[in-house]
């Protein structure tokens, strides 16, 4: 029986959670009552009065919306009309809901699948439900599953099974509170003062004499494997060694801020270690963590991350599948994070933004002093705003003011914003939080004067899976040709293993066979379709890099790779400027003086053949080769566009590498075959390898290969 003992069968809706009563008015029912209530809340936080029962009462409406807008989708008696004009309404409680909890990140945590629902909250959910007219049910015995989809799109969370192996190993994950900071007492004489906005402003305002923390002196430049350091990044090895947790590492790209970081991990024991990165990027942290890191497993998440290791000591995914695992990142007892080009989470409102903040805060609420580092090579001084989430990460703020050692160190100042000398003292204070910033041209005797960067890429989906299986089967097909040339040979030679003169022939048959194409790969439709693939990877970096350094000249070998380089760069916004052959003379002079002459144009996209030679682009001073030469002499054609008189930085050239294919192999040839060549160039008997060579050793290292794993 309804409240009331009325009877109103044609008015009465069907839920999971018993009867419920709808009204014919539209103050009636449970919505005008979570629309008071989340007002309530909404000013409450806008006051700053973020109480107990104010907490409470956002997670109750979020629980609340969500299971009115379940009921409603699935009420078959009501009008297509009246469903949607009550999901209308929901969608504006969940609205306000969002909207607040981006003013206090901390109610996203009352949010979460794990959240717990208190007692209190259960009671205030139950007096909402009967203020509405809603028939309860007896008692709720257990808290409703999870309110995450209270104001967003559910999403789907997934745990593998290797991660569920590693909690059952380890079910009790004690906190860290070991190290935990003492407050120094301070009077808080800045509490009734706004302070964000200041802080900001010292950034624009403030003279910038120094735009980095100090760092000491390293000890050693020795890092695993008799790898070396640069001074640069050893300091700020130093730095963790030494106790400090935070960083903001902004150093131009190509200064290694990501052996940096797992250098910093190391000295700051912060394993588990987690690293968020964009896709183009995470196959590279796997690659520099076993390099600089070789005794610390890493673990790279694909998908919904079926093969990773889930007892490795760095997990590494990138941004776009960071929604997926959040849950169980959140309770893997990481001591440490690293967001690399932190500028991805500038846009507090967006997903991966609440992501990264989630998991940063259950990673301090866990461990008193873990390593936070984020890396980005946009100069601090445009967009200061954008770095309002970076430094809420790094847990120096939070969304009205700073925290714990910033409030302090402000405190120290003895300076209140009324005070024109605050501004600078405020930088200051920030800046020694953990702010590092170095250029190319501020280390120059660090680094050489011109260097080639390997980023290795995945190559996945459908694309990258056709690519390898063509790459076996060229494997195979030259296996055959070997092995039928064994059972014909009639010179009565027998050699004991492989016989390196005749893989050296089949490869030979092959590179020069004319007719393979109409029945299979050859080493030169290989190498395009993965150009092809790599293409939209090489983009997004090269994107990413002209924000850090601003112009960069993006090489390739096929036009259809410079078209989808160039569509990637007209979508985000990018001017850019284009170099083809089949350009007039007038043309290809107006894109040139364009690139040079405006700061407007950012990127040039240049062919291999038409822009290789006859061009001076220094202007820029980083290069993104998007394929691969088949000689070392086109690639150093290619960066010595920028790599020339006139020049006065460090040059860096990217080459992109796509991962387990073929096109690994062609880079190491062409780097053996460029040893060859400057031997000769200082007078050695040596000839200068030709592309037919490349071609050739290419073949011949994917025969000898599939020959060595042959049983």
């Amino acid at each position: 029986m309804a409240r009331g003992g009325q009877r109103q069968s044609s008015a009465r809706r069907t839920a999971p959670r018993g009867q419920r009563r709808v009204r014919e008015l539209d103050n009636d029912g449970i919505i005008p009552v979570l629309a008071r209530a989340v007002r309530e809340v909404e000013t409450a936080v806008q006051r700053g009065n973020i109480a107990p029962s104010v907490r409470t009462k956002f997670q109750v409406v979020a629980l609340l919306v969500r299971e009115e807008r379940a009921r409603v989708k699935a009420d078959q008696e009501s009008t297509e009309a009246h469903r949607t004009e009550q999901l209308k309404r929901l969608d504006g409680v969940a609205t306000i809901l969002a909207k607040t909890a981006a003013r206090d990140t901390s109610l996203l945590m009352l949010l979460a699948e794990d959240a717990t629902v208190s007692e209190s909250a259960r009671s205030l959910k139950r007096e909402m439900e009967a203020a509405a007219g809603l028939e309860l049910p007896p008692e709720e015995e257990a808290a409703p599953a999870s309110a995450a989809a209270a104001f967003s799109t559910p999403e789907r969370r997934v745990v593998p099974q290797s991660v569920i192996s590693r909690q059952l190993a380890n079910p009790f994950l004690v906190p860290d509170f070991a190290n935990a900071p003492q407050s120094k007492g301070t009077a808080r004489r800045l509490a009734g003062w706004e302070l964000l906005g200041p802080l900001f402003r010292s950034f624009e305002y403030a003279s910038p004499a120094s735009t980095g923390m100090a760092l000491p002196e390293p000890g050693s430049l020795r890092a695993p494997g008799d790898h070396l350091l640069m001074p640069h990044q050893a300091q700020l090895v130093a730095s963790a060694a030494a106790g400090h947790r935070t960083f903001l590492l902004a150093d131009e790209p190509g200064l290694g801020k990501t052996a940096q970081a797992l250098l910093a991990a190391q000295a700051a024991n912060a394993f588990p270690l987690l690293v968020v990165v964009p896709n183009v990027v995470k196959t590279n942290w796997a690659r520099e963590a076993g390099i600089w890191t070789p005794n610390r497993p890493a673990t790279v998440i694909h998908g919904d991350g079926h093969t990773i290791d889930g007892f490795a000591d760095i997990v590494i995914v990138n941004y776009e599948v960071l929604d997926r695992h959040v849950g169980w990142l959140g309770e893997l007892g990481f001591r440490g994070m690293v967001v690399d080009e932190a500028h991805f989470i500038k846009n507090k409102s967006s997903q991966r933004s609440q992501h990264a903040l989630q998991l940063s805060e259950r990673i301090r609420a866990r461990t008193a002093r873990p390593l936070l580092m984020a890396l980005t090579g946009t100069p601090l001084i445009n967009d200061i705003e954008d770095f309002r989430a970076i430094w809420q990460f790094l847990g120096w703020i939070d969304d009205k003011k700073p925290l714990g050692e910033l409030m302090d160190a402000l405190e120290e100042t003895g300076l209140t914003p009324a005070d024109p000398a605050f501004y600078g003292a405020a930088r200051r204070c920030v800046i020694d939080l953990g702010i590092v910033r170095r250029r190319k041209v501020d280390v120059a005797a660090d680094i050489p004067a011109r260097r080639i960067a390997d980023l290795p890429v995945e190559l996945e989906g459908e694309a990258g899976r056709s690519i390898r299986e063509a790459e076996r089967e060229l494997a195979r097909r030259l296996v055959h040709r070997y092995q039928t040339a064994l059972e014909t040979r009639t010179s009565g030679i027998t050699v004991e293993g492989i016989d390196h003169e005749l893989v050296r022939r089949v490869a030979t048959w092959e590179r020069e066979d004319t007719t393979t194409t109409k029945n299979g790969e050859n080493v030169f439709t290989m190498m395009r379709r993965i150009g092809q693939a790599k293409a939209g990877l090489a983009a997004d970096y090269a994107a990413q890099l002209q924000r850090s350094v601003g112009k960069v000249v993006f090489f390739a070998k096929h036009i259809d790779v410079m078209d989808v380089a160039e569509e990637t760069f007209a979508k985000r916004g990018i001017r850019y400027a284009s170099i083809r052959g089949d350009q007039t003379p007038k043309a290809r002079q107006k894109n040139i003086d364009d690139f040079v002459n405006d700061p407007e144009v950012a990127i040039v996209v240049c062919s291999l053949s038409a822009a290789g030679v006859g061009l001076n682009l220094q202007v820029a001073s980083n290069v993104v080769l998007a394929e691969l030469s088949w000689t070392d002499a086109e690639q150093t054609q290619a960066i010595d566009r920028v790599h020339r008189i006139g020049q006065d930085e460090p040059v860096t050239a990217w080459r992109i590498i796509a991962s387990q294919t073929i096109d690994t192999k062609i880079a190491e040839l062409i780097d053996s075959k460029a040893g060859i060549a400057a031997r000769a160039l200082d007078g050695s008997d040596d000839e200068v390898s030709s592309s037919a060579d490349v071609q050739l050793e290419a073949l011949v290292a994917l025969l000898t290969e599939a020959l060595t794993e042959a049983p």
